[in-house]
């Protein structure tokens, strides 16, 4: 009897348990496990973050930062250095001490002199800007230079003409690149001339994501504009007829 008793209790200890399981099963998610409310969503939390695209109006406010190239901030002029003849040497009768006397004399002329007493401007980048509009498919930009020129040792008045180059570059793609040769002014050796260039005419093609460069510099390595003068034609006379 005592046997029966305590099945008869297991089983419906048994039948109870698998009763609230099964309710616990009903109210739980989709899934089935019982929801200890480790999986509930939190009203205020932010919305998960979607894929990143940039909106037409972020393009539209998009401007390509200015950089300067290492290298490309300073500009000097020099005067022109004065070829020192070749000194002859007596002959001593040895050739291979005579030889090397000759090379070292050579070598010796062939020195130039410390460049810093040379200079006759030093100019220099101190800051660039920008601006920029869209319209019809197309960026316009304005970028700006600013800088100074300090007179050198062998300073003297009139004219510098500086070689800046302004250029758009997408990746290895060169969508823009123009050369000025921009003429400064300099008169008073004891002050440094401030000057301000701008490059009004930029234009590319209007970007489809943020990855323009622009540069801006001095362009030494570029050949110099040359212009080619016409050539003057001769007629030839008519011989005369009687």
């Amino acid at each position: 009897m005592a046997f029966r008793t305590s099945s008869g209790r297991f089983l419906a200890g048994l039948a109870l348990t698998g009763f609230m399981l099964a309710a616990a099963g009903c109210q739980s998610g989709d899934n089935g496990i019982l929801n200890l409310g480790l999986g509930k969503k939190d009203p205020t939390a932010p919305p998960p973050p979607q894929d990143a695209k940039v909106l037409a109006s972020q393009l539209r406010a998009y401007c390509p930062r200015v950089t300067v190239r290492d290298g490309t901030a300073f500009f000097n002029t020099y005067t022109k250095d004065v070829q020192k003849p070749k000194p002859k040497l007596k002959k001593t009768g040895d050739a291979a001490a005579d030889a090397a006397a000759q090379a070292e004399a050579d070598a010796a002329a062939a020195t130039l002199p410390d460049d810093s007493g040379r200079v006759i401007y030093q100019a220099s980048i101190s800051d660039v800007t920008r601006d920029c509009s869209n319209a019809d498919g197309q960026m316009t930009m304005k970028i700006a230079v600013a800088g100074k020129i300090v007179p050198g040792p062998k300073f003297s008045p009139g004219t510098l003409t500086m070689p800046i180059r302004v250029a758009v570059m997408h990746g290895t793609d060169v969508l823009y690149s123009q050369l000025h040769q921009y003429q400064v002014q300099v008169t008073d050796p004891s002050v440094a001339t401030q000057f301000v260039f701008t490059d009004n005419n930029v234009v590319v093609p209007a970007p489809s994501a943020q990855d323009y460069q622009a540069y801006a510099g001095y362009d030494e390595t570029a050949p110099k504009a040359t212009t080619d003068k016409p050539k003057k034609t001769h007629r030839k006379k008519a011989a005369a007829t009687n």
